[in-house]
């Protein structure tokens, strides 16, 4: 394997990722609550990283993707009294979404990464 592929075999991330549709409306707002709560969330000691990113074809649509160290520290996070506070401040903004959980297999990073 070259030095800019990772195969993450011990100990993966746990990566979820959401799909928000908020009101076209509601975007500015949404965005900036997001960041609000994201850096809270940053703050927990198994949260690794998150990103927002938002759809180019479909501007009302947001992705956010979040590592965590393992899936029970992501799930008693999610259980938490903390969480519901974030969901309901995000809540007005959104009219749907899904929710995926997934496991890092490979992390390949670009050349240009690596230079930096």
């Amino acid at each position: 394997m070259t030095q800019r592929t990772e195969q993450v075999k011990d100990n993966p991330a746990f990566r979820v990722i959401l799909r928000m549709e908020i009101r076209p409306e509601a975007v500015d707002g949404f965005e900036r609550t997001w960041l609000e709560v994201g850096e809270l969330i940053a703050k927990e000691p198994a949260n690794l990283g998150q990103v927002l990113v938002r759809g180019v074809e479909e501007r009302n649509v947001y992705y956010v993707i979040t590592d965590w160290t393992d899936e029970p520290s992501f799930r008693r996070f999610e259980r938490s009294e903390l969480h519901v506070q974030h969901r309901r401040r995000l809540a007005p903004y959104r009219t749907g979404g899904e929710m995926a959980v997934t496991e890092v297999v490979y992390d390949l990073r670009g050349a240009r990464a690596s230079a930096a």
